[in-house]
């Protein structure tokens, strides 16, 4: 006989759907039995300090879907005035995953969406620099890279090249 049906959708011991296949660096699915690269852990709570470290260290390996992940656990796990800063930083963090993946128009709408929301968030909150993250800097990065993926057309840039400096001057 073949899987139960909770094995052959991926779920995990609470029966919440999972994706088990193994991803790329950029995460996309991989085939079963593929070898990927290490996930994040889902539902991290993670200090500020050590959210924007960790979410920097994959940015800078090439892993933006990765750090993504990382965003969204504090997303989900920070007071509610925290939620649209993070929200919008785990949209930056896809919106490069998209332009590395050569989508031109996902990378481009993500990148604005995250880079109005960390400004939005920075002008409710009185707070350009949350947790040493230079909010001006990052939204400019993010609408230049906007910009250059639709100049650019199909060609997908690389995510470790075009990864932004969470603290300091925006793009690395």
């Amino acid at each position: 006989m073949g899987s139960t049906d909770a094995e052959s959708r991926d779920r995990d011991s609470a029966g919440r759907a999972r994706n088990a296949r193994p991803r790329d660096g950029l995460g996309r699915p991989l085939p079963y039995g593929a070898e990927g690269v290490a996930r994040q852990p889902e539902g991290v709570v993670r200090t500020p300090e050590e959210t924007v470290r960790e979410a920097q260290e994959l940015l800078d390996s090439g892993r933006p879907f990765h750090a993504h992940e990382v965003f969204e656990d504090a997303w989900k796990s920070r007071p509610g005035e925290e939620r649209t800063l993070w929200r919008g930083l785990a949209q930056l963090a896809v919106g490069l995953t998209h332009a590395a993946r050569g989508n031109v128009t996902g990378g481009a709408r993500l990148l604005r969406r995250g880079a109005g929301a960390v400004e939005e968030w920075a002008a409710e909150c009185g707070d350009s620099l949350p947790h040493g993250m230079d909010l001006a800097g990052l939204a400019d990065w993010a609408r230049v890279l906007a910009d250059d993926v639709e100049r650019d057309g199909a060609g997908a840039v690389e995510a470790r090249e075009r990864a932004p400096r969470l603290r300091g001057h925006g793009a690395s």
